[in-house]
């Protein structure tokens, strides 16, 4: 067979059906997410071991693949003939090779464009502070980060530098300039290039995603210092955000940190992408803008009273999860049924929609 016609095929088809997932596993078809749903291809045969590793080895170069098998896990961008650019992580499961491929849009889209609240325009408009967008994978954080960079791009002249394990979307630079920094082939490892950021001389910093409290300490430091410094984190909430970056620090540490947080976090951004009623899917979100009555809960540690201030702020911007939902299914966008599959308190979505 040949896998690279075949995975040709597969990737054709994946971005005619605008999937955002394309899923190659042992023992079962081929298959794509589409609008959240897995949708296996129903005239694929199903993968054996011996196409699964053909199709994977079509993907990478023999480097990658030395890389695949030394560490048993490869995450990489792969571009697709000019039609379309996928993020790709490729491992071993139960001993065989697999893939997920996550299309990313050849085009960045603008935050209007992706039916973001207003308020997030005003991201691309700070000068200094930090910014988290958090949320499970797959739910559109990268997505909308580059909405407010490119907005950033085309509006201001600024130094803008993204480290990213691997590069998602790619910007054509405008008023800004963009240095676009891939682990593994533009810095040898994710710290070095947090190391060296703040020799580079930037304005804005993208750091693709905290994996551990060093990376988090350098982008606090990096806000600190007066930039502007944008990331994403794998939470549920602004508040559960909140406590997984204290404790992910030494205890003799969380002192300093709960002080350079107070000071340096801007605002946090919680999205889900629910499935619509007439198809596609629409972002839910959660939006925490640092008040001072923010700033003194975070100082005292009283994390667990910030949902109240969030739901009593509505005229600064702020909105929870579950009141974005609430609106979203009076528009009739989506159904009450998916929206408490999302919910992290389905109860408190129904008491909302009987006083609406």
């Amino acid at each position: 067979m040949d896998y690279t016609e075949k995975l040709k095929d597969l990737l054709t088809t994946t971005a005619k059906q605008n999937a955002s997932d394309l899923h190659i596993a042992v023992g079962r078809r081929p298959t794509l997410r589409v609008d959240g749903v897995l949708v296996p291809f129903a005239k694929e045969e199903i993968v054996t071991p011996e196409s699964a590793e053909g199709l994977i080895s079509a993907l990478i170069t023999k480097e990658q693949k030395e890389k695949l098998m030394a560490e048993r896990q490869l995450d990489f961008a792969y571009s697709f003939e000019d039609k379309a650019r996928f993020r790709v992580n490729a491992y071993y499961q139960r001993g065989y090779l697999a893939a997920a491929l996550r299309l990313i849009s050849s085009r960045v889209r603008t935050i209007d464009e992706l039916g973001l609240p207003p308020i997030v325009h005003d991201f691309a408009k700070l000068s200094q502070g930090f910014v988290l967008v958090v949320g499970p994978a797959g739910h559109g954080k990268s997505t909308t980060l580059a909405a407010v960079l490119d907005e950033i791009n085309h509006t201001r002249g600024d130094h803008i530098i993204t480290i990213e394990d691997p590069i998602e979307y790619l910007f054509t630079q405008d008023r800004g300039i963009i240095s676009q920094r891939e682990v593994g082939g533009d810095t040898l490892t994710f710290d070095d290039g947090l190391r060296t950021l703040l020799r580079q001389d930037p304005d804005v910093v993208m750091i693709g995603e905290m994996r551990d409290y060093r990376s988090i300490a350098t982008a606090m430091t990096a806000a600190e210092t007066g930039h502007l410094v944008f990331s994403t984190l794998h939470t549920n909430s602004a508040a559960q955000t909140i406590d997984r970056i204290i404790d992910s620090f030494p205890a003799e540490q969380q002192g300093q940190v709960i002080s350079q947080l107070s000071a340096t976090l801007v605002a946090i951004v919680s999205q889900r992408l629910l499935p619509k009623i007439d198809g596609g899917r629409v972002p839910a979100m959660e939006i925490m803008i640092v008040n001072p009555a923010i700033r003194n809960l975070i100082r005292e540690r009283k994390i667990y009273q910030i949902d109240l201030v969030i739901e009593t702020s509505l005229q600064e911007g702020m909105i929870t999860l579950n009141r974005s939902m609430a609106n979203l299914i009076k528009e009739k966008q989506i159904s009450l049924e998916n929206a408490e599959l999302y919910s992290v308190n389905p109860s408190e979505l129904r008491i909302l929609l009987e006083r609406m």
